[in-house]
């Protein structure tokens, strides 16, 4: 029989057939379609014809759709649905894709013919977008070692297959050890928790087949324990156990991982030429340089330590005045939080979740993708990878654009956090391909029977998400290559931030924060509330977070630690870490950096976006509506439609007249002086 991973797909859209996939079809896939895509590439390189946009750089982009299925359909379920099976293909198929790329970009023979054409890059007459492909094929050639020779080439060969081990291996190790933590909690352990978290730990004990509710390492979960739990030893429990993934010693520790991939990531620089992995990774992004990253969070660091120390005072006094003797730890701090935020702007969270529906979430994000960029969004009956799974169609005026799928609820077999990727990206040439774009998340499951109930903090994650799918679904360039989100790393999380700015408008929360039970709207009053307090803790959660910006980027500019943890806490001292607050993601967990090369040096790109997103939903404000249909239109055609076909500042200014400083940002968060 055919392999199905390998057959042309009959299906709705040519979606992937997951009701036909089995995890043995993988494999035998895999191996035909890398052959089939270096024999495309041979074909490429030995072409007896002079090199032309044409027959090199076109012919390349459209090499290897078989391989690109396979892998799509492939990492959707390892990240989101994984099993023995899938770990033990993604630690075969590591290895073998990093020397894959190793084969394309050290192919001398293509890479003369890409040389070639960028040196006659005046002449060829290349249309704008050509002309950016040209010169970022060239320098993918360069910047992944095309031009070393003999002993280096073969070093850099040996450094990118181990990577491509290591960041599996951790992220692996990372999902063990979330899988294999829970706390068993009785019915009196609940005692004083709202509803909704006695819900979700009833669901988790469920999924589990515990005997009773039980706390798990999902953030949806554990977050929401932490705010509500009065008892502290409990608290104490689960948040050791949080911040200790992949710190636990034996076979699922880290840390011995994050020292041999900053080691051999400092030695691929050294390759290249570069001082640092840093001066090598911030070399293509709008940054630029180490230097200019270090200087954007030592600006936004200084305010947010001095609100955070001064909220930690309050909250300590608090937690004092609660009978609790010492310092206020950080498994005290979301607590007293939560009761603070009750106190001084009279919101529960607990009387604010039931308004937030997953269902009227999802149609809130619909609704406002339709009123600013007309999108329609139909519910398609397809097979899916995951029972939790759901699809819809996207069109505009009649005309299909892409398909969305959305995975919202936390499983064991799911890795951490939320992301969105493309199971197909939009491309015209050399092939008309419509995006299938993915947001997976890690909401708590409701109870049987029950609405699933997002915090606001959950709210704003899918808007965020859905803030990517609309760059990937709204993408319109010709090659896939700077299709969607293929943009400088931080430039990418610019629409996806600035997306969450509509969760905040009056009208839209008015409309679609009803109640779970009443269905009535939220009340005004709470609606106030709810804006008002937006930047409630902010001080905390900018503290937690620029602090793994700069553990981040000193791992990365300069000599690699040989013992990261040292380091890491060398440079919590340096810069005052307050002592009731951890990095948002310690060095064992920290998977935006080790799981792979996406995030390293750039976890700060999240912060270089907000200067950007707070400057561009000010547009829309000066505009005099969210909703304004001319900013709606610059925003779609500069930056949500072009993707990577130009430089991203130049994209910028073209949707916003000039670049934004740090003010915006502080404005935003509330740190300003």
């Amino acid at each position: 029989m055919t392999n199905p991973l390998l057959a042309d797909w009959d299906t709705p859209f040519g979606l992937a057939p997951f009701d036909a996939i089995s995890d043995e079809d993988f494999a035998p896939a895999f191996d035909v379609a890398l052959a089939a895509h270096l024999d495309e590439i041979s074909a490429i390189a030995d072409n007896p014809e002079p090199a032309t946009f044409a027959n090199t750089i076109e012919r390349m982009e459209g090499a290897g759709a078989a391989l690109d299925k396979v892998l799509a359909v492939f990492f959707s379920v390892a990240g989101a649905d994984s099993n023995p099976a899938r770990q033990e293909l993604q630690r075969q198929f590591s290895p073998k894709l990093a020397a894959h790329s190793t084969a394309i970009y050290g192919n001398a023979v293509l890479f003369a013919r890409v040389r070639d054409l960028w040196d006659r890059r005046d002449t060829l007459d290349l249309t704008a977008e050509e002309a950016r492909v040209l010169m970022l094929t060239h320098r993918g050639f360069v910047r992944a070692g095309a031009a070393l020779t003999g002993a280096e080439a073969e070093r850099m060969a040996e450094v990118k297959s181990r990577l491509a081990v290591l960041g599996t291996q951790f992220t692996q190790n990372l999902l063990a050890d979330e899988a294999g933590w829970h706390m068993a909690l009785t019915e009196s352990d609940l005692d004083g928790l709202p509803e909704f978290v006695r819900a979700s730990a009833r669901a988790a004990g469920e999924d589990l087949g515990a005997e009773g509710p039980v706390i798990t390492l999902s953030r949806s979960l554990i977050v929401p324990f932490l705010q509500f739990s009065a008892r502290r030893d409990l608290r104490e429990i689960a948040w050791r156990a949080w911040v200790a993934r992949g710190e636990n010693g034996g076979e699922t520790d880290n840390t011995g991982i994050a020292a041999e991939v900053l080691a051999l990531r400092a030695e691929r620089a050294a390759l290249l030429g570069y001082r640092s992995f840093a001066q090598y990774k911030l070399e293509t992004e709008m940054a630029g340089s180490p230097d200019r990253v270090r200087d954007l969070l030592m600006q936004v660091w200084a305010p947010a330590r001095a609100q955070a120390l001064a909220d930690a005072g309050v909250m300590e006094a608090m937690m004092q005045a609660d009978g609790v003797n010492g310092p206020l730890q950080a498994w005290d701090w979301r607590y007293y939080a939560e009761k603070r935020r009750k106190a001084e702007h009279d919101l529960d969270e607990a009387e604010l979740k039931p308004y937030l529906q997953l269902e009227k979430m999802i149609e809130a994000a619909f609704t406002c993708a339709t009123r600013l960029f007309g999108l329609e969004f139909r519910p398609l009956d397809v097979a899916l990878y995951h029972p939790d799974c759901r699809a819809w169609e996207v069109r505009r005026n009649g005309e299909h654009l892409a398909v969305f799928i959305g995975d919202y609820f936390a499983r064991p077999s799911k890795r951490s956090g939320a992301w969105c990727s493309a199971m197909r990206s939009q491309a015209k040439r050399p092939v008309v391909k419509t995006p299938v774009v993915i947001n997976v998340c890690n909401f708590a499951r409701p109870s049987k029977g029950q609405p699933a109930l997002l915090s606001y903090d959950d709210a704003r994650t899918l808007f965020h998400e859905f803030g990517h799918a609309l760059h990937q679904m709204l993408s319109d360039v010709a090659f896939g290559s700077v299709a969607g989100t293929s943009v400088a790393r931080d430039f990418v999380e610019l629409p996806s931030q600035l997306y969450e700015h509509w969760l905040e408008v009056p009208e839209v929360l008015e409309e679609f924060a009803t109640h779970a039970e009443t269905g009535e709207a939220m009340p005004q009053a709470m609606l106030e509330k709810v804006l008002k307090a937006a930047n409630f803790d902010m001080g905390f959660a900018t503290v937690e977070y620029v602090a793994s910006a700069l553990v981040d980027l000193e791992f990365h500019d300069g000599a690699p630690p040989a013992d990261p943890m040292q380091m890491q806490a060398d440079v919590l001292a340096r810069i005052g870490l307050p002592a009731a607050i951890t990095m948002r993601h310690a060095t064992p967990h920290f998977a935006h950096v080790f799981s792979g090369d996406g995030y390293s040096s750039g976890y700060y790109s999240y912060m270089w976006s907000e200067v950007m997103d707070a400057d561009a939903f000010a547009a829309f404000e000066e505009a005099g509506s969210a909703f304004d249909p001319e900013m709606a239109g610059k925003l779609e055609e500069f930056i949500l439609s072009a993707g990577g076909s130009e430089d991203a500042e130049v994209l910028y200014k073209k949707f916003r007249g000039r670049m934004p400083g740090v003010e915006a940002l502080l404005r935003g968060r509330g740190l300003a002086a």
